[in-house]
């Protein structure tokens, strides 16, 4: 964790006396808070189509903008995993889906305005037939793209990296199931 040099002052009294308290935490020794930093919820989504393309977002703004993504973002408070996917894609890319299945999850880093944000990125699949995405909010464009096709280079974040490799390689074999 990097937080040791991005907090200097104590959020609460705002005593510089604020200092490192274990390898998640800082405390301040003049008002005695303690600061955790744990993973941020975020979700992702693998939208396969009929033909078994998967839709690929490419990112209009920073961080990665013009790199590729998946559907998805921060969960906010009181939503769930479930409720946040849908309501990304929803904002996204205009599209209403329900009964997504969990798939898998994985540790990312999320740099942004010079803090790296642990996040836990929780992955959903969502098989969907004749759907016209429209790219809205963060996303610039989207496509589907079929499986065998998608590079792993070409997303922005390690987790979706690591995320699409498993897809790709677990993916065929779910649809033998």
């Amino acid at each position: 964790m990097k937080f040791d040099r991005l907090f200097r002052f104590c959020p609460v009294c705002g005593s510089d006396d604020f200092v490192q308290h274990n390898v998640k935490s800082k405390r301040c020794n003049h008002c005695r808070f303690v600061m955790y930093v744990n993973p941020s919820a975020a979700v992702g989504a693998f939208i396969v189509n009929n033909k078994g393309e998967v839709l690929i977002c490419v990112r209009a703004n920073e961080p990665s903008k013009g790199k590729w993504d998946l559907p998805g973002g921060f969960i906010d408070d009181d939503e769930t995993a479930e409720q946040a996917i849908e309501r990304e894609i929803k904002e996204e890319l205009g599209m209403n889906v329900v009964a997504g299945s969990y798939l898998f999850s994985e540790p990312n880093d999320y740099e942004y305005s010079g803090w790296n944000l642990p996040t836990l990125d929780i992955f959903f699949l969502f098989e969907v037939d004749g759907v016209n995405p429209v790219p809205a909010d963060d996303v610039a464009d989207c496509y589907f793209v079929p499986l065998d096709q998608v590079e792993i280079n070409r997303f922005g974040f390690l987790s979706m990296q690591r995320a699409v490799t498993r897809f790709k390689a677990e993916y065929p074999l779910r649809k033998k199931r």
